[in-house]
């Protein structure tokens, strides 16, 4: 069953059931009400009844007469009795004087349908002077205080619910649908695109109508999904031509080497063979490095923490990669804050600095100078690292942390690397609960910083 009938008919049967409840409970409240109502005015007007014949017992000179006693019986359609202390009958209304508005009562029953009820007694002191003498039995229908319009009340009250019931239940039907016709059909454009976007159309998109902010959440995010997932298939097309390209240039390297040596083109000489060690060394770093960039993701970093001087290891670091900047007329200077102690892996402190300072010195000019900066910032250490090299243009920093992008889109093997060293260290830091930020201006240089959690 389709949602849109099943939230209908759910709408729907809950409308009804209320209604059916709540109709039963109220008419059984106000008639009950309503006749307990007519109840006691029935033994008021008894009550009544007595009180004027007592009047009229005193009045007469405590005597009363058949005439007046049938005709009080005929109005009030109920039947009188005067009996002495002995229970002996004095007067009584005939038959007769009860018997029209009986049988007026009884056709009216009959005519709407409600059972004949029981005669009933009920009796009464007569008094005279304060002194009982006798008692009035007054005779009677027990639904008798149903009259005409009382009938006619309850009759109309039924059908006022009933009226308002359906009524009620078309108004709902009809709100019922509009309401779940809102709901699924936007639902239904959600579930379209997932099933598009299942079938491999990843362009699809969901553009639903509606002011329901879960729908339109659920809108947003199937559109999120869309897009991240679009973006995870182009970024894995990437990888895979990347990654061909990569492999391709050394392989390539080593099979022509190896042909002109097994061809007696070239002698398995000693430069010969160094030419081949670089391009294994070579297409060995780029399967370590690639397997590297992938550990963050898979959670597979094994760190081997300990807390050290971060001052002392950062002078260390730059004092062993000064000689590289030497040979290429290049400087690299310190400005380090004593006495800053961290905890974190040595060795992976030394991967990251390795790796930005090898790729800073990629793209210095003459004149080129790095600088190391260590500081502290309440509970974090920041390091710096800043060249005034070439710089990286704009529409390049938000893909910087990308495996294999690189901004040198000549894929020179000199400078450009493996284009796998920033997503390692992104990855090294993340691992520290740091962060690591990059600013550059094209032509003007390039700043990288890092923060991680500090130990003073």
């Amino acid at each position: 069953m389709k949602l849109s009938k099943k939230l209908a008919l759910s709408f729907i049967f809950s409308i009804l059931v209320s209604i059916i409840i709540i109709s039963f409970i109220s008419n059984f409240m106000i008639n009950n009400r309503f006749e307990n109502y007519l109840v006691k005015e029935q033994e008021s007007k008894l009550q009544q009844i007595s009180h004027e014949l007592n009047a009229l017992y005193i009045s007469n000179g405590y005597k009363l007469y058949q005439r007046e006693i049938n005709s009080y019986a005929s109005l009030e359609d109920i039947s009188i009795e005067i009996r002495d202390l002995n229970d002996n009958v004095i007067y009584a209304s005939t038959r007769s004087s009860m018997g029209g508005m009986g049988g007026m009562h009884r056709r009216m029953m009959e005519v709407h349908n409600i059972p004949e009820g029981n005669y009933v007694e009920k009796s009464f002191p007569l008094l005279e002077e304060g002194v009982t003498v006798g008692k009035l039995i007054l005779g009677y229908i027990d639904n008798s205080y149903l009259t005409e319009s009382a009938i006619i009340f309850k009759d109309t009250l039924a059908k006022s619910f009933f009226i308002s019931a359906i009524l009620t239940i078309l108004l709902g039907s009809g709100t019922s649908i509009i309401l779940s016709r809102s709901l699924t059909t936007p639902l239904m454009d959600i579930r379209n695109t997932a099933v598009e976007m299942r079938k491999g159309n990843l362009n699809k998109r969901s553009n639903v109508s509606t002011n329901t902010k879960e729908i339109v959440e659920l809108s947003n995010s199937i559109n999120y999904l869309g897009e991240t997932l679009a973006k995870q298939e182009d970024i894995r097309r990437k990888y895979a031509s990347n990654i061909s390209h990569e492999l391709r240039t050394p392989l390539s390297t080593l099979k022509s080497h190896l042909e002109a040596i097994i061809d007696k083109i070239w002698e398995p000489s000693e430069a010969h063979l160094e030419i081949l060690m670089e391009e294994i060394d070579r297409l060995s770093t780029l399967v370590d490095d690639l397997k590297d960039s992938f550990k963050s993701e898979e959670l597979e970093l094994v760190l081997n923490k300990s807390r050290f001087n971060l001052s002392n290891e950062l002078r260390d670091i730059v004092t062993n990669i000064i000689p590289l900047y030497n040979k290429e007329s290049y400087s690299l200077i310190t400005d380090i804050e004593d006495s800053i102690f961290i905890t974190m892996d040595k060795n992976k402190l030394k991967q990251i600095m390795y790796n930005l300072l090898s790729n800073s010195i990629k793209y210095l000019d003459d004149e080129g100078q790095v600088l190391v900066k260590l500081k502290k910032d309440k509970d974090k250490a920041i390091i710096k690292v800043v060249d005034n090299g070439m710089g990286i243009k704009e529409e390049d920093l938000s893909h910087i942390f990308e495996r294999f992008y690189r901004a040198d889109v000549s894929r020179n093997k000199d400078t450009g690397g493996t284009g796998l060293g920033l997503s390692i260290v992104k990855s090294i830091v993340a691992a520290h609960d740091g962060t690591i930020d990059i600013k550059s201006k094209y032509s003007e240089g390039t700043e990288v910083i890092i923060t991680l959690p500090e130990i003073s």
